[in-house]
């Protein structure tokens, strides 16, 4: 299983895989947000609060994505460090 950490100003981005998912969590000053996907990449991801909450929204496109779970941070999309395995996230 894939796991890298990354910390970028005051956001720290997670990616790892569970038995059914890859996740990308992001953890700042002012909250949490989570991408997920399916195992096989290729189905939308999912944006969560954390990465064991409730989806939000699905989305095609990963910089769809992003762009919700910095609104959930506060930042921008471009202050969301993404570590490598995650890079090709989305459909």
């Amino acid at each position: 299983m894939a796991e890298e950490t990354l910390t970028d100003g005051a956001i720290t981005a997670r990616y790892f895989e569970t038995d059914a998912e890859r996740i990308l969590s992001f953890q700042g000053n002012d909250g949490s947000a989570a991408i997920a996907q399916n195992l096989d990449g290729y189905a939308m991801v999912k944006v969560r609060p954390s990465p064991d909450g409730d989806e939000l929204e699905r989305y095609y496109g990963f910089d769809m994505a992003l762009d919700h779970a910095a609104e959930l941070l506060g930042v921008e999309p471009s202050a969301l460090p993404i570590p490598d395995p995650a890079q090709d996230m989305g459909m």
